[in-house]
């Protein structure tokens, strides 16, 4: 695809900042977001789906946690204060996503366990406990698909995947295409909105 896109690596579009207010599990998170980035003037409604109906990390998870596609930052804030003692890595190809994230990891208290960086600058023993994702969709099937078999093998053995997908954006076939070409076990753990909550594990 061609063009200024959230997944370009360096966005063209004017950086107008903006601030982003959501709640989760009883918390009032205010972050910083700025155009050229995913759903930046408010918190995607998948986005919410997810973080509504996966199960989040509780204060006792421990280990590194991933927040493939993070934009600016609202998986990863909420991970990192529901799981205080865990490392969130949040990977985006969008340099003013990895900066924003970085800002907004601070504004939560969590700018040591936050880690916004590129791709391939997560080190390659790096395994993780959860996966978490609002997969870009709109990068294409082909470029989705290599996408998650370059992530979801990084999951430990016991590892836990999470990916919210919309059902007119192929949310269903892309469950069946991990379960039937890719081996994985994958439960559909809640459907609202037109979204779909998929629970990714190991056979």
């Amino acid at each position: 695809m061609t063009g200024d896109h959230y997944f370009s690596t360096a966005p063209s579009t004017a950086g107008k900042p903006r601030e982003v207010e959501f709640s989760v599990a009883g918390r009032d998170y205010t972050l910083h977001s700025a155009g050229g980035v995913f759903s930046a003037d408010r918190l995607d409604a998948g986005t919410a789906v997810l973080l509504r109906k996966a199960e989040l990390p509780d204060p006792d998870t421990t280990g590194a946690l991933l927040d493939l596609g993070c934009g600016f930052g609202p998986i990863s804030c909420v991970l990192a204060s529901t799981a205080p003692a865990a490392t969130v890595w949040a990977v985006d190809v969008n340099e003013r996503a990895r900066a924003l994230t970085a800002a907004n990891a601070e504004r939560v208290g969590a700018a040591g366990r936050i880690r916004a960086v590129a791709p391939d600058d997560v080190p390659a023993n790096v395994t993780f406990a959860q996966l978490w994702s609002n997969p870009p969709i709109r990068i294409g099937k082909a470029e989705l698909h290599e996408l998650l078999r370059r992530w979801l093998p990084r999951l430990a053995p016991d590892g836990v995947g999470w990916l919210v997908v919309a059902k007119h954006l192929g949310g269903d076939s892309l469950q069946r295409w991990l379960v039937d070409e890719q081996g994985w076990q994958v439960e559909r753990t809640a459907s609202q909105k037109g979204y779909r909550v998929l629970r990714v594990t190991r056979n």
